[in-house]
């Protein structure tokens, strides 16, 4: 038993050191992919008439993402596959949740998120943000859930394809040769 139990805590220790940072010159583009993609996505969902508060969930959704396809554009979690098809199978799970199950708020909110993360996996679609996205389907306010499958169109898609298009301009004006976007798009 206290074999096992130190079996169990030797998996906790790390097998190597922590990365070193990054060059400034790809912190900086990181940095103004980030920026341009939330300036953009926050003017385009500041049109579609939902509460501040929705805009707020959506802007974390999608600044999660800001951090994957500029802070790691080679992680296949930031390819545009896995992106474009996080956000749209996430959405559309949560959607699905919120309007052909009646349970507390909170086991709503559980499945959206658990049965997302399925989902991305059968699909080859894992972005870890889309998460997210399938929790704000469901606590999103009635202006969201009004929009329904729509919700998947706009702003999910068309935002999510607006960073997509900022992502392959930014990450593609470096000069650093390993520097580019995307590594694959299928």
């Amino acid at each position: 038993m206290f074999l096992q139990i130190k079996k169990y805590f030797n998996k906790m220790k790390s097998l190597k050191k922590s990365p070193k940072p990054k060059s400034i010159s790809e912190i900086l583009w990181s940095g103004l992919g980030a920026f341009l993609s939330i300036i953009a996505v926050f003017i385009f969902t500041k049109y579609l008439a939902t509460s501040p508060m929705d805009n707020f969930f959506l802007i974390g959704s999608f600044g999660a993402s800001a951090v994957l396809i500029y802070g790691a554009p080679q992680l296949d979690y930031s390819q545009p596959r896995n992106f474009i098809g996080g956000h749209i199978i996430s959405t559309l799970v949560g959607v699905l949740i919120y309007k052909f199950l009646s349970f507390d708020l909170m086991i709503l909110s559980a499945l959206a998120v658990s049965l997302s993360i399925v989902a991305m996996h059968l699909t080859s679609t894992m972005h870890p943000p889309g998460g997210a996205t399938a929790l704000i389907s469901i606590i999103g306010s009635d202006q969201i859930h009004d929009l329904g499958f729509y919700l998947i169109l706009s702003p999910i898609l068309s935002g999510s394809v607006l960073m997509l298009c900022i992502a392959l301009l930014i990450n593609n004006l470096s000069n650093n040769p390993k520097r580019f976007y995307p590594k694959y798009w299928i």
